[in-house]
């Protein structure tokens, strides 16, 4: 038993599949059978102890009518051969057990001794190889005392019992070849999505993560929807993996960036330069200010990494709109005082929504801080705030320089620049909007931006309210 439990284990499940459906198959259709064969010959022998069961009554009524002597019975010869059937004999046993009369058709006496009963009985006996049915029987009338013995050869039936028994087995042979070619096609079909998958996983370790299952628009079973689900995971993998790839790129770049202009200035400082005054004086305030910039990306890396954080703790802080946009403008106005910022926000009074104020003030100062590097000429940045059904819009928009419509998709891609020479030179590092993004979105919201090049940029903030404006 452990050798074939052993064997089994070894198997591939397309083949453990089309052995247990077989085996399963040929159980069911062996036990249907075998209920089938003991129901039918149960069936034949009851109809035959039925038919000899009618002959001793019919005889017990002749005689008992006829009021059988001993020479009387053994006169009867005739009307007991109309009524005896083929391999069958009948025999007429005195009070003794010495048979009387004696008929038989193609059955031999000495095959079943005679005896005398003194209650019906029926039994099964054999001869050899020949099935017999023997029924004995009391035959008691007012001369005669006696018994009526007869003997059926069952050789009929059990002809057509072995018969029925043949066709039973071949039947089930058949099934068992059916069941295993069945069995093999089926696991084979529903094992082909499965199958695929596996080797599109091994295509992807081979080739990369640009494989995808194949799967049939018509198809739509379990198996599909597995492959479809794993293709869809595997479409996030590859966007995440060139993301993450991407950034460790850009981050690089970045990071290189200043970090190769300090160890210029250092290098030129221990040659010859700490002997110069001038040359001493500018290389380290170029250092002083490319260690500024480096630690500004570190740290926007960090709020980076924070807003993509999936714990929402602070998700229920309740923050009043209102209050943290003018704190965060009265703020940002003192930075910037240069600039005009005007502002629509009485639509927000007493306006409440889920996020930490920090937060709410992080991403409108983002969102500030881009306006004012890219605003061209015209200094005017507009604010604005409005309540659509049950969600507060916040619109920064400003009259500069603008974002080219095919750089829209991907301004809020981590290290990304619409203008990369001007962009680092104000020291923008690309970071921005992604951190603002994910910030959002933490907080169950969307942030959208629309622009033209030339004409100024738009970003608008959503976010869902849970408390609205009172209603004078």
């Amino acid at each position: 038993m452990s050798r074939l439990t052993a064997l089994l284990s070894r198997l591939s499940v397309r083949w453990k599949l089309a052995i247990w459906s077989s085996v399963l198959l040929c159980v069911l259709f062996l036990g249907y059978n075998g209920v089938q064969y003991f129901v039918i010959n149960h069936w034949m022998l009851h109809q035959n102890q039925n038919a000899i069961q009618k002959n001793v009554e019919e005889i017990q009524e002749y005689f008992r009518a006829e009021s059988g002597m001993d020479n009387r019975i053994a006169g009867s010869r005739s009307f007991i051969e109309s009524i005896n059937e083929s391999h069958q004999m009948i025999r007429i046993l005195n009070a003794v057990g010495t048979p009387i009369l004696t008929v038989s058709d193609q059955l031999p006496e000495d095959w079943v001794q005679p005896q005398a009963a003194v209650k019906t009985t029926t039994t099964s006996v054999w001869h050899e190889e020949e099935h017999l049915l023997l029924i004995r029987s009391p035959l008691q009338t007012a001369n005669f005392t006696g018994t009526i013995e007869i003997v059926n050869n069952l050789e009929s039936s059990d002809q057509l019992s072995d018969m029925l028994l043949g066709v039973m087995i071949a039947g089930w042979l058949g099934a068992i070849v059916i069941s295993a070619a069945g069995g093999v096609f089926l696991s084979r079909l529903l094992l082909r999505p499965i199958q695929s998958l596996s080797d599109t996983m091994i295509s992807i370790k081979q080739n990369g993560l640009q494989e995808r299952v194949g799967v049939p628009g018509s198809n739509n079973d379990e198996l599909a929807q597995l492959a479809r689900v794993f293709n869809d995971l595997m479409d996030q993998l590859e966007t995440s993996f060139y993301n993450q790839k991407q950034f460790a790129q850009d981050a690089s770049h970045e990071l290189r960036t200043p970090i190769s202009i300090i160890e210029g200035h250092i290098s030129l400082l221990n040659r010859w330069g700490k002997h110069d005054p001038a040359i001493l004086e500018e290389s380290l305030n170029v250092s002083v200010q490319e260690l500024g910039r480096l630690k500004g990306i570190v740290n926007e890396l960090l709020e980076l990494t924070r807003a993509e954080e999936n714990s929402r703790e602070q998700y229920d802080f309740p923050c009043v709109v209102l209050d943290t946009l003018l704190y965060t403008l009265r703020n940002f106005a003192l930075l910037h005082s240069d600039f005009e910022i005007t502002q629509n926000l009485n639509e927000l009074e007493d306006v409440v929504v889920h996020i930490v104020p920090n937060h709410l003030e992080q991403i409108l100062l983002i969102l500030l801080d881009n306006a004012v590097k890219y605003s061209g000429a015209l200094r005017v940045i507009q604010l604005d705030g409005v309540v659509v059904r049950s969600q507060v819009q916040i619109r920064v928009e400003d009259s500069g320089i603008g974002v080219p419509e095919d750089d829209l998709p991907f301004v809020f891609q981590r290290f990304y620049r619409v203008d990369k020479s001007r962009s680092r030179g104000q020291g923008g590092s690309g970071l921005g909007l992604a951190i603002a993004e994910r910030l959002v979105a933490k907080y169950g919201g969307s942030i959208a931006i629309a622009s033209k090049a030339g004409q100024g940029t738009a970003v608008t903030l959503t976010f869902p309210i849970v408390q609205r404006p009172k209603s004078n």
